[in-house]
């Protein structure tokens, strides 16, 4: 849910972007057709096969599992929340970038969030153990690369969480990674935490190296852009004028 201003009477708010983009629309269509397959049939069986564990990949040659467990949810509730999520910030980004960009961007980082679940449980370590016969599904990991990819170029957009806390995109990336991180530490209680953080990492490298973009200089440009507005409300400064305010200096 954002702030809109469409006109002097007052601020209203909008629930989401509007309208689905094609990518986003077709993610959100799979998904959901892939959740309602597995609903009515044995859902079991589909995440074995198509769900993403270290021990198929290697021993059973499942190649097809880094890419199918994105599509692949446990719950309605799971489903559900990734698929709003999607939504909300998948749309503004598609916009941005192109469909093309967007979609690539999605599969990477969801193939970078089940990378990251295969490399640990493949680590000659105690806790590999966890992770290599475990199947990962979901398209958290994919979805919160496009978090990160949302904070860097909407810094100051507001979240209502849970509808009622306004929360700045960076504030909330960090606050989400942070969760992720310390859940990730502590076992992650039966979620692919490290999934998460995996799909926000391949994010930041990506975007440093593809489609134009350089990290570096779109944080600098965005911190730029907040102290100029910061020094504009200090000065009383208003780009165009208000029409609901005659006695402000305009300039």
């Amino acid at each position: 849910m954002r702030a809109r201003y469409p006109n002097v009477s007052g601020m209203h708010y909008q629930f989401g972007p509007g309208g689905l983009s094609p990518a986003v629309k077709a993610i959100i269509i799979a998904n959901v057709v892939v959740f309602v397959a597995m609903f009515f049939t044995d859902g079991v069986f589909w995440i074995e096969l198509l769900g993403l564990s270290p021990a198929d990949l290697f021993e059973r040659f499942f190649i097809w599992q880094p890419v199918t467990y994105m599509f692949l949810h446990g719950g309605l509730g799971h489903v559900f929340f990734n698929m709003l999520l999607l939504w909300f910030i998948g749309v503004e980004l598609e916009r941005r970038w192109g469909t093309v960009f967007f979609a690539k961007f999605y599969a990477v980082c969801g193939l970078g969030a089940g990378a990251t679940q295969v490399l640990l449980g493949i680590l000659p370590f105690g806790f590999a153990d966890s992770f290599y016969a475990v199947h990962t599904i979901g398209a958290s990991g994919a979805i919160y690369g496009l978090l990160l990819a949302y904070a860097l170029y909407f810094p100051t957009r507001p979240f209502l969480v849970f509808l009622i806390f306004p929360v700045q995109a960076r504030v909330f990336v960090m606050i989400m990674g942070g969760i992720a991180l310390l859940m990730s530490l502590g076992g992650g209680g039966g979620v692919a935490h490290t999934a998460h953080l995996g799909g926000m990492v391949t994010a930041w490298f990506y975007l440093r190296g593809k489609g134009g973009t350089n990290l570096a200089s779109e944080i600098q440009y965005r911190y730029l852009k907040w102290r100029i507005n910061r020094m504009r409300k200090k000065f009383d400064v208003y780009s165009g004028g208000r029409r609901d305010d005659f006695n402000r200096r305009v300039h």
